[in-house]
C-alpha cells in the first residue's frame, strides 16, 4: 500500500519555517530563496487540506493543526536524521548505540570509565542521553538504560549493576572547629536538608534509621539533579543525603564531610535495561556486558572479533 506522505523537502522547509517562523530566516538556514520556502510550504498545506501558519501583517503564527504537525515532523526528521548517519558512518560491525543515562550517574561513574569501552570496541559510536525521569523505548531513540529503581520494566531484560549505600555529608564550614566527627545525631534538628527532587522519602528514611524524631523531613531546598545537591552541600548550603559512592572524590579532597555514624542502603539499585527486541544487537550485548563487568558483575555472555567478524557466546535472554 502506498504510504500517505508528503514530500521531505516539504516538511524540511516546513519544519524550519514553523521553528524560526520566519520564511526569511528558514530561507536563510536551509540556502533556497525565501519564495522557494513559500511554495512548499503552500503545496503543503494543500496536500493536507488545512491551513499551518497564520499569516497576520507579514508575521507568521502557526494553526493549533501546525503547531502539532511541528512537533511530530521535528521527531520525524531527528530520527530520520540519526538513521542516515549511521549508515553513513558505520559498516554495521559495530554501529551506533544510544545509551540512556541518569546525568550524576553518567557524570560520576559511568563516563570516566567509557575509555575502556572505546578500547575494547573502537567501531561502536556510543551516545550518551541523560534525563531524570524514565525513559521511553517506544517514543525515544535509547537502545540501552541506566535505571534506577526496581526491576519492572514490561517487555525489557533487566541485569543489577549496584545497590547504593546513603549518607550525610556537608562542607567543613558547617561545623565548629572543635566539632569531633562523627558528631550526636540529634545537632541534625539544627541543619538544613538539601532535598532531591526524585527522592522525597530519603531523609525520612535516614532519620527513622537514626532515631531523631520531630524534624521536617521534607523542609529545605529542592534540587532535580544529585551534581545540584553535591555543588549545593560544597557550598555549604545545608546537609545532603548522598549515595556515597557519587560524593567520593568529594570525601577524599575534604570539600565534603560525613559527621554521622549512621549510613543507610538504598531500598532500590541501578539497573542495565533494554527492550527484549534489542537482545540480539550486537552493540547491546557488548555494552551490557562490559558494563557488568565495570561494575563488579559477572558477564552474561563473551562478545569478541573473530576473523575481523563480531561474535558472540552466550545465551538469548527474554524477560530477565
Amino acid at each position: 500500500m502506498r504510504r500517505v506522505l508528503p514530500s521531505l523537502t516539504a516538511l524540511q522547509f516546513f519544519e524550519a519555517s514553523a521553528r524560526h517562523l520566519s520564511f526569511t530566516k528558514a530561507a536563510q538556514e536551509l540556502n533556497v530563496t525565501q519564495s522557494a520556502i513559500s511554495r512548499q510550504v503552500r503545496s503543503l498545506e494543500e496536500y493536507l487540506g488545512r491551513d499551518l501558519f497564520r499569516r497576520i501583517r507579514q508575521r507568521l503564527k502557526l494553526t493549533p493543526a501546525g503547531d502539532a504537525y511541528a512537533a511530530q515532523v521535528r521527531d520525524l526528521l531527528d530520527r530520520a536524521e540519526a538513521a542516515t548517519l549511521q549508515v553513513m558512518a558505520y559498516s554495521g560491525e559495530g554501529g551506533m548505540l544510544n545509551v540512556g543515562t541518569l546525568p550524576t550517574f553518567g557524570a560520576r561513574w559511568l563516563v570516566p570509565r567509557l575509555g575502556d569501552f572505546r578500547t575494547a570496541w573502537p567501531d561502536i559510536q556510543l551516545n550518551l542521553i541523560t534525563q531524570i525521569r524514565p525513559f521511553d523505548f517506544a517514543e525515544e531513540a535509547i537502545d540501552i538504560a541506566i535505571h534506577f529503581g526496581e526491576a519492572n520494566w514490561p517487555g525489557c531484560v533487566f541485569h543489577r549493576l549496584m545497590g547504593e549505600t546513603l549518607i550525610p555529608v556537608c562542607a567543613p564550614k558547617l561545623l565548629k572547629e572543635n566539632d569531633d566527627l562523627p558528631i550526636a545525631r540529634d545537632r541534625i534538628r539544627n541543619c538544613t536538608l538539601l532535598q532531591h527532587a526524585t527522592r522525597p522519602t530519603a531523609w525520612q528514611d535516614w532519620l527513622k534509621a537514626a532515631g531523631v524524631p520531630a524534624v521536617d523531613d521534607l523542609a529545605g531546598p529542592r534540587f532535580e539533579h544529585f551534581h545540584m545537591v553535591i555543588q549545593a552541600a560544597v557550598a555549604g548550603l545545608g546537609l545532603a543525603l548522598m549515595p556515597e559512592f557519587l560524593v567520593r572524590e568529594e570525601l577524599d579532597n575534604g570539600r565534603l564531610l560525613a559527621p554521622f555514624d549512621l549510613s543507610i542502603p538504598s531500598h532500590h539499585a541501578y539497573y542495565v535495561v533494554y527492550p527484549e527486541e534489542k537482545e540480539s544487537t550486537f552493540a547491546v550485548r557488548a555494552f551490557r556486558d562490559w558494563i557488568l563487568t565495570a561494575s563488579g558483575n559477572s558477564p552474561v555472555g563473551r562478545v569478541s572479533r573473530v576473523n575481523g567478524e563480531n561474535q558472540y557466546d552466550g545465551p538469548i535472554l527474554t524477560g530477565a
